[in-house]
């Protein structure tokens, strides 16, 4: 592990300026991505800047929404009424992650920021797009087991965002809120806050340098409160999802008037479906319609060898998902 300065911030403007013509400095919140990075040498940062004061906080019901500050835990928001109550499927994406001690650690913004649990990338003896642009993806040849298929290219098939938390808010149009080191704000929705791989996979989102996220905010809809997230992994404490599916259902007199959909754990970023979502909404709440649904959302799956059940088990998840909910 590289030898690196410490600072701490008490005002977002403090910890922009700290970062501030450092090309290689980090900002830490809880530090359990950032420091497994770090020491195996996998990031390698000058400088950590300490945003743990920032006054990012707060679960509260507002005009736009539930707006949740970045600088929240993981724990507090899984377990907060409002969100168990009106966004159940975040609630559950929450408290499926991690270990109770990390979940107690992590920040919501930190969470956002997750880097991929590729092997290759994971292992500075491999070559990889993501570390050393045009070195190579030895994923695409080798074990993909784990890796995406959906939003893949000939530079890097990683599951980019290994998470759930982002699954369930790429579902339910939650909206990023980031400032820069001007103070100046900008709002991004989840689902355009990740970017996928083409040629320039070690971009993974639309952060800027330097930028922080601030909050987050998921509209108040009826079928983010008629919600569930489904998590398929290969064992049931502190694994990543193989596949999963966060998926929130508006149903009047049998029929589905909207629907949302997203999935995690076979793409290169958190998938939401609109082609799922087009086959649900009009169409009646039953198991055949769920099926074609899940049909159209891996339509355009490209796997690879040792991945190529994650197709079918992504199509089980979210009709099993779908289930659950319209019961």
């Amino acid at each position: 592990m590289n030898n690196f300065s410490y600072t701490q911030a008490s005002s977002a403007k403090e910890a922009t300026a700290s970062r501030a013509g450092t090309a290689q400095s980090a900002y830490i919140a809880g530090g359990t991505t950032l420091l497994d990075l770090m020491k195996a040498n996998l990031e390698e940062h000058a400088q950590l800047v300490d945003i743990n004061l920032l006054p990012f906080k707060g679960i509260e019901q507002t005009a736009d929404g539930l707006r949740i500050g970045a600088m929240e835990r993981m724990s507090d928001v899984g377990e907060h009424p409002l969100v168990v109550q009106n966004y159940p499927a975040v609630s559950e994406s929450l408290l499926l992650a991690a270990s109770p001690q990390l979940r107690n650690m992590a920040s919501i913004g930190g969470n956002m920021l997750q880097r991929t649990r590729c092997g290759y990338f994971r292992d500075a003896a491999f070559p990889c797009n993501k570390r050393v642009p045009g070195s190579g993806c030895p994923a695409i040849a080798g074990d993909n087991h784990n890796l995406a298929i959906l939003g893949v290219s000939d530079a890097c098939i990683a599951t980019a965002y290994p998470g759930d938390l982002a699954v369930a808010l790429a579902a339910f149009d939650a909206v990023l809120t980031l400032e820069n080191a001007k103070g100046k704000q900008r709002r991004v929705p989840v689902t355009e806050f990740y970017v996928l791989p083409g040629r320039t996979p070690q971009r993974e989102t639309v952060l800027e340098p330097g930028e922080l996220i601030v909050a987050v905010t998921i509209p108040n809809t009826a079928h983010a409160r008629r919600s569930t997230y489904l998590k398929v992994r290969e064992r049931t404490s502190y694994a990543y999802a193989l596949a999963s599916a966060a998926v929130g259902l508006d149903v009047q007199g049998g029929t589905i008037r909207s629907a949302r959909v997203a999935l995690g754990g076979v793409g290169t970023k958190p998938w939401r479906s609109p082609e799922a979502e087009k086959v649900l909404t009009g169409a009646p709440a039953t198991e055949a319609t769920f099926r074609a649904a899940a049909a159209a959302a891996l339509r355009g799956a490209q796997p690879h060898d040792d991945n190529r059940y994650k197709v079918e088990l992504a199509q089980n998840t979210l009709v099993q998902a779908l289930l659950a909910v319209s019961s």
